[in-house]
């Protein structure tokens, strides 16, 4: 996808901490929320987050604009193409005006958006003890940036530890 244009990322795992996307991709402009359906989260055997098609479920994140050049970086921060592939997937977005067209029949804004799965590892596993903390730090920027609470809590929060980041306990 990295072309010469700028390409819309949807972060789901541990790239929903802000901080760590500042980090790995200095030139990328968060954009907000959005929504996959009939995926699901997990946490796969690798120890690491990824996404699975399943009716019914859902999958939020954050939503970034990348470069061709953070994009190429992000590449290799998630193992391009041995643990993860690229594929590009119709998300609803919620966020600032300018992105996105409008979906006939539903009103509902959708984009196009950059999302990387693990085709390969499927099934769940336990997390990775490094990767606890920056999912701990994730879950709290992505409550902050209006990622719902009942998502959280449902698909992430079983996977981390117990304790509670202070945005959480408001």
């Amino acid at each position: 996808m990295a072309s010469g244009t700028k390409t819309l990322y949807f972060g789901y795992g541990s790239n929903l901490w802000r901080h760590q996307m500042d980090t790995r991709c200095p030139d990328n402009k968060f954009v907000g929320t959005a929504r996959l359906a009939d995926w699901r989260w997990i946490i796969n055997t690798r120890g690491y987050a990824n996404v699975v098609p399943s009716e019914s479920d859902e999958v939020w994140a954050l939503l970034y604009e990348l470069s061709p050049a953070d994009e190429e970086k992000l590449d290799g921060y998630e193992g391009v193409p041995k643990s993860y592939v690229k594929q590009v997937l119709t998300v609803e977005y919620f966020g600032k005006e300018g992105y996105g067209k409008v979906h006939q029949g539903t009103g509902r804004r959708v984009v196009d958006a950059l999302v990387y799965v693990d085709v390969e590892r499927t099934e769940e596993g336990p997390p990775k003890r490094e990767y606890i903390f920056r999912m701990n730090s994730a879950i709290a920027d992505a409550l902050a940036e209006g990622v719902p609470k009942v998502y959280l809590e449902k698909y992430l929060r079983p996977y981390r530890t117990t304790r509670k980041t202070e945005s959480e306990k408001r």
